[in-house]
């Protein structure tokens, strides 16, 4: 994950996947048929479902966890995650494992085998040393809290995917370039908090690649949104955007081992 951090951040984006690794990207959500259970019930099936998909986890090497809430559901998808897995057989585990009864009878699942695109940043400014603070508890991934989105910043999720005939263009003609120049002028201002890049393994008719980027607030969403629908990239480029919170990240995040 590209973290920018320090002002001044010069940024180098290749959509050239990595090997180290296989990321499930997951539209998910609940079916309506949830809602028909009591409360009891839920209860038990959400709690039986973590003590499964922790075993999978720790089994298989869970290396990353995260989920985004959108901010407008579509249809039954109200979620996107990222699952990281050190190797193919964990990926498919976890899938097997997550769609098994109780729990999931009554999930909504879109599963994308992924690899992580490399990306490169160099700070044009001395190393920042920062004075230690209070570290707050890792929660413990059993004990399932009252789950919430983060609503201190604004991710922005891009599907994407090029025009046909568009690879045989080179990166100047496809305005790559002025791509890298938005990242790197973002980065500069601070404005762009995280930029993560996927290359779907099995590529689909309207993307092939997803993006998610973090920003303070809707504004500055907006203005990359914006930028990035700019010419000449938007001729070449068919791209969907959606907006979410990032959803209960100190818990998911206690799901991966330390280290």
């Amino acid at each position: 994950m590209y973290d920018p951090g320090e002002r001044g951040a010069i940024l180098k984006l290749e959509f050239n996947p990595r090997r180290d690794s296989v990321v499930i990207l997951l539209k998910g959500g609940r079916l309506p048929s949830w809602g028909k259970l009591s409360e009891e019930e839920r209860r038990t099936s959400s709690q039986e479902h973590v003590a499964l998909m922790l075993c999978i986890g720790k089994k298989f090497g869970l290396m990353h966890l995260e989920g985004f809430k959108l901010i407008g559901p579509q249809g039954d998808w109200e979620r996107f995650w990222l699952i990281e897995f050190p190797s193919l057989e964990g990926a498919e585990a976890w899938i097997e494992a997550e769609m098994a009864p109780s729990y999931g009878l009554y999930g909504y699942y879109e599963y994308f085998l992924s690899r992580r695109c490399a990306i490169d940043s160099i700070s044009t400014l001395p190393e920042q040393h920062s004075t230690p603070g209070v570290v707050s508890p890792r929660p413990c991934p059993s004990n399932i809290p009252e789950l919430a989105e983060d609503r201190s910043s604004v991710v922005v999720l891009l599907f994407e995917r090029w025009r046909p005939g568009v690879e045989a263009m080179s990166p100047r003609e496809r305005g790559d370039d002025a791509q890298l120049e938005l990242m790197c002028s973002l980065a500069r201002e601070q404005s762009l908090m995280r930029l993560d890049a996927f290359q779907l393994i099995d590529r689909q008719n309207t993307w092939h690649r997803v993006m998610v980027t973090e920003f303070h607030d809707f504004t500055e969403a907006e203005i990359f949104i914006n930028a990035a629908m700019g010419l000449p990239h938007s001729l070449h480029a068919s791209t969907t955007f959606f907006l979410a919170h990032r959803w209960a990240p100190e818990y998911f995040s206690s799901w991966v081992s330390p280290g």
